[in-house]
């Protein structure tokens, strides 16, 4: 479609731009009413700029061809980042410079009193981020009393990046019968309250990019192992070779090193991220656009609003954290008609929520490999067959070199130093592993939700122990350790031996494992233990070559459960290394000789056949609840000092 109904300064900007037909939002816009409020979802990257310029063209004009001298603002425009406003600011100067509009720009990084001159001389449409916007406002500078349209280009942004305050500042200062121009790529919740506390009776457009993904931009998702993220985008860049490629990372971190990474390669690279000056920042997309610079390493904040005409691939080595960033991602390339490939690494404890994501954003992908280093290689050499250095007519001097080079040395050597001299010039591919494939990938999901695991691809429960191999030994029974021999480990109940963290030491002493050892036995100065007879020569060596230090294991003395009987007093002295040994002594008989009744214990009788009372001996019960009032426990000290210790009473 052309763009007939648009007024006729407009239209001769667009010829001479060459501008012949119009996007489906340009067209749609074109079509709506000229008085309403329009609600406008498409793609980053669809021509939103002369959409909404083309919207507000006849609102401005009001059926005249030129505007009239430059006063209070008639337009405002608010843009998430300055990049963005910039980019705003130069395609509508060329779309109304017939018609005689004044664009001033107003954004953070700038001169604020520059900014504020430009303003007092006058301007038709003003172009600024929220922040410089709202403090032109509060200091007076900006007059937006004769408003007429006010224009929220990429508002998801906007309120991602928390401006949602100052957007309120700035649209209740605006009059109310002003005309307000939503544009976004999505339509959150946080947008449709945006558009119905600030709209009325809006027209909502929404073109082909609502119901599915962007047509312009191919989708690829690249398995890659874990930790390979940097070397399977050396790959793809080397593959692909585009002329101008952007790759995200999550932080700026991980900016710096790929960025280092890539320059140590040979790649023409540069990064964006919060870190960089304003002046930093123009300096690496200027070299973006005249071609220093062919590679751009950025994190998610610092991409936005960049427009790079030559961008063609995207790359996110990182996963975005859910659709509506990767299509503000994926966004970046893919413009104006142009294709782009968005490509996902993707390692296996990601490719569930990367498929969910896609599924979101409603695109189409294809599950791939990175390039192998052959395959780099070979496509290298298909690239030297076509070099223009080979096919463009030599020179008559270029001729007397090479024929003296020719006499000097053999063809197939001359033909072997020019492809090293070739490949010199080219970063090195790099060496990646793959993991395996996956039966369901390349099935889009449904409707976002998690695609479902196979009963073939489910992968069974770990059943060995840490450091070793093998599947984890059925449980023992009492028989499998009958025979077994028993140690002992110089710890027991005297300091609070324990078979939950004993058993851990004794497993890592003899190296064996939990079902080799049965039962445990805590006495007062040593814990016995019996090893199952399988492993019991390889435990003993092991815990007989170990050093000093920490808590020790001996064979048992009698090789049974019970402990064994103290040592005298010189054979403990000169053993340097023997276990402690333990303390328990036979309870010696107690004798009753002396007693006048016979030598018998005490039976609960009178000893004179005399009861003292009615009740027998029960013996003193023990103090349990609060003690009685002045029974010492209680009695406050003296001259009203406190004391430690209770008072005798």
């Amino acid at each position: 479609m052309a763009f007939l109904k648009a007024p006729a300064s407009i239209a001769r900007a667009l010829a001479a731009r060459d501008y012949s037909t119009a996007t489906p939002v340009q067209a749609a816009v074109l079509e709506a009413d000229a008085a309403r409020d329009l609600l406008v979802s498409a793609q980053t990257g669809s021509g939103k700029t002369i959409a909404f310029g083309l919207a507000m063209a006849e609102t401005l004009l009001e059926g005249a061809d030129t505007l009239g001298r430059a006063a209070a603002p008639l337009a405002l425009v608010i843009a998430p980042t300055r990049e963005l406003a910039l980019q705003v600011q130069r395609e509508l100067n060329w779309l109304y410079q017939y018609a005689g509009a004044r664009v001033v720009s107003c954004v953070g990084g700038m001169d604020p009193g520059a900014e504020r001159r430009q303003l007092a001389g006058g301007a038709h449409i003003v172009v600024g981020t929220p922040g410089r916007l709202r403090d032109h406002l509060e200091r007076r500078a900006l007059d937006v009393t004769g408003l007429k349209v006010a224009v929220l280009d990429e508002a998801d942004e906007m309120l991602d990046m928390g401006f949602h305050e100052d957007l309120q500042f700035i649209l209740e200062a605006t009059p109310a019968d002003r005309r307000t121009l939503l544009f976004s790529a999505t339509l959150p919740k946080d947008i449709l309250s945006l558009a119905q506390q600030y709209q009325r009776d809006a027209l909502r457009i929404a073109t082909r990019g609502e119901a599915g993904g962007h047509a312009d931009i191919e989708y690829r998702a690249v398995r890659i192992a874990p930790g390979s993220a940097e070397r399977a985008v050396i790959n793809l860049l080397r593959f692909i070779d585009p002329p101008s490629a952007l790759v995200f990372c999550s932080t700026r971190q991980a900016v710096r090193h790929l960025e280092a990474m890539l320059l140590e390669r040979g790649f023409a690279a540069v990064s964006l991220s919060g870190e960089l000056s304003q002046n930093e920042r123009n300096h690496a997309l200027q070299a973006l656009r005249d071609g220093r610079a062919r590679v751009c390493v950025a994190t998610d904040v610092a991409a936005r609003g960049i427009d790079l005409p030559s961008l063609s691939l995207v790359i996110h080595a990182d996963l975005p954290n859910d659709a509506q960033v990767l299509q503000h991602r994926s966004g970046r390339t893919g413009r104006a008609g142009r294709k782009g490939v968005s490509i996902l690494l993707v390692p296996p404890s990601r490719r569930r929520r990367a498929e969910e994501m896609l599924g979101r954003a409603r695109a189409q992908f294809t599950w791939s490999n990175p390039p192998s280093p052959e395959e780099i290689r070979k496509l290298d050499t298909e690239q030297l067959m076509t070099n223009p250095i080979l096919t463009e007519p030599a020179r008559d001097e270029d001729n007397a070199t090479a024929d003296a080079l020719l006499a000097a040395h053999d063809p197939r050597t001359l033909a072997a130093a020019f492809v090293r001299l070739y490949r010199a010039g080219l970063p090195a591919p790099e060496e990646i592993s793959v993991p395996p494939e996956r039966s369901h990938e390349g099935k889009p999901a449904r409707d976002g939700r998690k695609p479902r695991k196979d009963r073939n691809e489910r992968e069974p429960r770990k059943m060995q122990a840490p450091g070793h191999d093998g599947p984890r030994k059925p449980r023992a029974t009492r028989d499998d350790f009958a025979g077994g021999p028993w140690f002992l480990i110089t710890v027991g109940r005297e300091r609070n031996a324990d078979p939950k963290w004993l058993l851990p030491e004794i497993c890592r002493q003899g190296g064996v494992t939990k079902a080799d050892i049965g039962a445990i036995r805590v006495h007062d100065a040593e814990t016995r233990f019996q090893v199952s007879p399988q492993v019991a020569e390889n435990f003993a060596a092991e815990v007989s070559a170990r050093q000093k230090g920490g808590v020790r294991i001996f064979p048992a003395p009698g090789n049974n459960g019970e402990p064994s009987p103290p040592k005298p007093a010189a054979a403990q002295a000169g053993a340097d290394h023997a276990p402690r040994q333990t303390s328990e002594k036979p309870r010696a008989e107690k004798s009753h000789a002396g007693n006048p009744h016979g030598g018998k214990p005490y039976d609960g009788k009178p000893r004179d056949g005399k009861p003292k009372s009615g009740k027998p001996f029960k013996g003193k019960k023990p103090f349990a609840g609060k003690p009685k009032p002045g029974s010492g426990y209680l009695k406050k000290p003296k001259h009203g000092k406190k004391s430690g210790k209770p008072q005798s009473g």
